[in-house]
């Protein structure tokens, strides 16, 4: 759910989009804050990426990403879209906020022959632009805008360069500005929610060493009342002061970045690390930042590079970064940061790291494969180690800014692409990493998978290379639990101390030790499932003839976050016509804590190809119709309705019951493999799986004891799979274990036969 508006005129009310009905696009809806009670106000048919209201609460704007990677700005008509303006993909253009009359919104471009972002006045009925602002001294992108409470008016703009620079736009904020600077000289400045009369704001104040307060400022009287610290606990007298720094990369570009040394210490040969950001379409800015003052004050000097592609300082500056992830200029931005460092005497080219979260996570891994001889360390924070599979595995919701990533990243259906971006994945050149590495990652990521850190900590483990594991089974992208972040910083801070030689403080809390305990992954016994790219040939059909009708009752385990619930579960195999038709039904049903569930699958009977497939759980319906390579059908949720569509080359097949019926009709043997199309009805696509028979074993359940030939599934990015024990000589499923999405919470789902009957 996202927030689109908080209507003044309507204080009981708020505007979200929400993807519960497709989880590729976000609806409107107008929700009660007091109850959540909600009323559909705009469904999403038109693959619109974010929403603009006025301030009356009126949707008034949509911005879509088109095939192309085009940002188009639409006017919202009762009846359909109207396109206002649009830009490349190179470029940057959009709305901020609208008017108070409502008559125009303010917009921001760098659309044509400009570089930097500027701030517009832009009319929605005719696309004609009036330029307000941009950066009085050319420098960087249009950064902010400061708007009156009590007159919706446009009071001042702010720019966010080597320090945050604000311009009043009427002399009463003038004044404001003025008093703040003179109370609370050279910090940083945020003065803006203000009360609706404008009579009083909040003015938000920091430093580099002083985490942000927060003021209540009187404006009539100029006076300034503390409302709140936000870490009274932190002893800032021992914090290191950030300098803006440039230095000057190998081919003439001049890399904007931010350096912090620890507080009395001589800037000579110092251990360093280098803490790339994020995104990487994201920057880094001044001020007080935990991670860095927590590296300095263990000795560590800290340099923060904004490499090409990072955000702010312009189009041409952003595009330098296209398609140069690794191997290309991002990364040799990063590089030769530690080489100016080493130029200026500041560190010890023996004792220099690199650390970094998410993009900053990958960038660690590129610089110990790529430049193994300039890092001692490298600690990787929920980063991707090939991007061909993180591509693979993006979030539903990233659907419609997928073109973005197909011109700044790669383009997956371009084998030119796909092997430069395999050439510029850490993981196909982790032979060459010889610096000792700590991954850590959240299993339920839904952004960067826990394959991308299995597959790099499994490959080092196989190359010898010296490797630590930490994975936090109730953490995303990110961790957000603060016994989880300290027991990770505590693991952070020791692989740094015996690398780098800084401080350490080896006590902490028995709880938090307790936790570190249970997060860290001995990497010799982690398993990757193998990609199971098509290494066989596909299944077209099934053989009907060996189902025999019955009945089945299996017993359901799914085990999540340490708690475990069990449940019966049935499925019946019975034969049937549809439409004329002779076919063989797969029936499924459960009785969950979540409510009953349904699962039907007709399909033909000779080839077992599914016909038609019916869902029921809860208040909700799929069904899906299937000719060959196509399915259409629709999810039906209460009053919503998704529909679904999708085609392919080939048969596609279900997952669930019908699939398992089928697979037991094959003569497998250990060794054989094959690949499957499945439609996957979440995602709305279909997926190609791998099937491998990796051996047997003897399987005792309730129902008996199974000489079973132990089947894997695992989708061409190795997740996503399942292992099926199917006893060949009964031709059934007696045992299937499977992994659930972190959209589900994680954890694995075992079931396993406990009575049949013919």
């Amino acid at each position: 759910a996202r927030i689109v508006a908080v209507p003044e005129n309507d204080p009981e009310h708020v505007m979200l989009a929400i993807n519960d009905r497709d989880p590729t696009l976000h609806d409107v809806y107008r929700v009660a804050i007091a109850t959540g009670e909600r009323e559909l106000v705009r469904q999403n048919d038109d693959g619109v990426a974010g929403w603009l209201t006025d301030l009356e609460g009126n949707l008034r704007m949509a911005i879509q990403i088109d095939e192309e990677g085009n940002t188009i700005t639409y006017r919202v008509e009762d009846d359909g879209l109207e396109p206002v303006y649009d830009c490349s993909p190179l470029e940057t253009c959009g709305p901020v906020r609208f008017t108070a009359d409502g008559s125009r919104a303010y917009f921001i471009s760098n659309k044509g022959n400009a570089d930097l972002m500027a701030l517009y006045l832009i009319d929605p009925a005719t696309g004609e632009l009036e330029r307000v602002e941009e950066d009085p001294e050319g420098r960087v992108d249009f950064g902010d805008a400061i708007f009156s409470e009590a007159t919706e008016e446009l009071i001042a703009t702010a720019y966010e360069d080597e320090r945050t620079r604000i311009y009043p736009r009427d002399e009463e904020f003038a004044r404001d500005l003025e008093r703040a600077r003179a109370r609370f000289g050279d910090a940083d400045l945020s003065l803006r929610s203000m009360t609706e009369d404008g009579s009083k704001m909040l003015a938000s104040v920091s430093s580099d060493v002083e985490p942000a307060s927060t003021y209540v400022y009187d404006r009539a009287t100029g006076e300034f009342t503390l409302l709140y610290e936000t870490r009274p606990e932190i002893p800032t007298e021992h914090l290191a002061p950030m300098e803006p720094v440039t230095y000057t990369a190998r081919d003439g570009v001049e890399i904007p970045a931010f350096l912090t040394v620890p507080k009395g210490v001589e800037r000579e040969a110092l251990s360093v690390v280098i803490f790339p950001h994020g995104g990487p379409w994201a920057r880094d800015a001044w001020g007080y930042s935990g991670i860095p003052q927590f590296l300095a004050n263990r000795g560590y000097g800290v340099l923060q590079p904004n490499f090409r592609g990072s955000t702010g300082y312009g189009k041409e500056f952003l595009n330098l970064g296209n398609d140069q992830w690794g191997t290309g200029t991002m990364q040799h931005d990063i590089s030769d940061g530690v080489a100016w460092l080493i130029e200026q005497g500041i560190a010890d080219p023996d004792h220099v790291a690199i650390m970094g979260g998410s993009y900053g996570g990958y960038a660690t891994l590129a610089g110990l494969a790529f430049t193994p001889d300039l890092y001692a360390a490298g600690v990787d924070i929920v980063g991707p180690s090939s991007i061909v599979t993180l591509l693979e595995s993006i979030p539903p919701y990233w659907k419609p800014i997928q073109a973005i990533f197909d011109v700044r990243v790669g383009d997956l259906d371009d084998p030119a692409d796909v092997e430069r971006m395999k050439a510029q994945s850490p993981l196909f050149s982790a032979e060459r990493i010889e610096a000792p590495l700590l991954v850590i990652q959240g299993a339920n990521d839904p952004r960067v998978k826990q394959r991308e850190s299995d597959q790099i900590v499994v490959t080092l483990r196989d190359l010898g290379r010296e490797v630590e594991y930490m994975v936090a089974p109730d953490e995303g992208h990110g961790f957000a639990n603060e016994d989880n972040r300290l027991a990770m910083f505590a693991r952070i801070e020791a692989f740094r101390a015996e690398h780098l030689g800084g401080r350490h403080q080896a006590e902490m809390e028995p709880d938090i030790r307790a936790r570190l305990d249970s997060m860290m992954v001995d990497p010799a016994t982690v398993e990757l499932a193998e990609a199971a790219a098509p290494a066989g040939e596909a299944v077209d059909a099934f053989v009907g003839e060996k189902v025999e009708p019955g009945s089945y009752t299996f017993t359901q385990t799914v085990d999540r976050g340490g708690q475990s619930m069990e449940f019966e579960a049935t499925r019946t195999v019975s034969e049937g016509t549809l439409d004329g038709r002779a076919v063989i039904v797969i029936v499924d049903q459960a009785t969950t804590p979540m409510g009953s569930a349904v699962d039907s699958t007709w399909t033909d009977a000779a080839t077992l190809v599914p016909i038609r497939r019916m869902i029921h759980q809860g208040p909700a319906t799929v069904e899906m119709n299937f000719d060959g390579g196509s399915v259409t059908g629709q999810i039906q949720a209460g009053p919503q309705t998704m529909p679904l569509q999708a085609s392919g080359e080939g048969t596609v097949f279900v997952s669930g019951g019908a699939l398992e019926v089928g697979l037991a009709t094959l003569e497998l043997e250990a060794g054989d493999v094959a690949a499957i199309r499945l439609f996957e009805a979440l995602e709305g696509r279909i997926r190609t799986y791998g099937v491998e028979a990796t051996g047997t074993e003897t399987v005792e359940t309730p129902a008996g004891t199974f000489d079973a030939v132990v089947v894997r599934l695992a989708s061409e990015d190795g997740s996503g799979g399942q292992t099926l024990w199917i006893a060949r000589d009964e031709g059934v499923v007696v045992k299937a274990e499977a992994a659930l999405p972190a959209m589900a919470g994680g954890g694995t789902a075992t079931a396993v036969l406990a009575s049949r009957a013919e």
